[in-house]
């Protein structure tokens, strides 16, 4: 269980900061959920504390995984000759496991593919929920703002 106070991650949404735990009556029946403020795109999201860990809501990374985040985003990529249809499916699994390694691979690889081909729209769609979720992630581990973040993921992206 976590703590008021926790910075924590939900896949799909990215990291915010557990401000209250609340209980509410839902369909008559009542439950205990983890208000959670992200301070990236200010937003509250309420998730069932019995249901956190079986949709993979996790601790925000350390800072030795900080540094491993901003490797993957300095790896050298390549384009994997498949159709844009398989591959949105692909990395929206990788999305969905809440791994922030997996999230900066997509950032990375579609960052990547839009400079050199260009990305459909669902796939630039794909790419700026991935940004804002490695985004709002790195915010808190770090302890930075949003503009600086943003900037610092840019300039790692643009030296590929």
């Amino acid at each position: 269980m976590y703590n008021l106070g926790d910075k924590i991650v939900y896949p799909m949404h990215g990291a915010g900061i557990i401000e209250a735990i609340e209980e509410k009556e839902v369909l008559g029946e009542k439950k205990k959920y983890y208000v959670i403020s992200m301070p990236y795109g200010d937003m509250k999201l309420m998730v069932p504390v019995d249901n956190a860990d079986s949709i993979g809501v996790r601790n925000v990374i350390d800072d030795n995984e900080v540094e491993n985040v901003y490797n993957v985003l300095e790896q050298d990529t390549s384009l994997t000759e498949m159709n844009w249809n398989k591959r949105y499916r692909l990395n929206m699994d990788k999305m969905k496991s809440g791994d922030i390694f997996e999230v900066a691979r997509i950032v990375n690889n579609l960052s990547y593919r839009d400079r050199l081909k260009g990305l459909s729209t669902g796939e630039k769609k794909m790419l700026n929920n991935a940004k804002h979720i490695l985004i709002s992630e790195l915010i808190l581990a770090e302890g930075s703002t949003s503009d600086f973040m943003n900037k610092k993921i840019e300039n790692i992206i643009d030296k590929n």
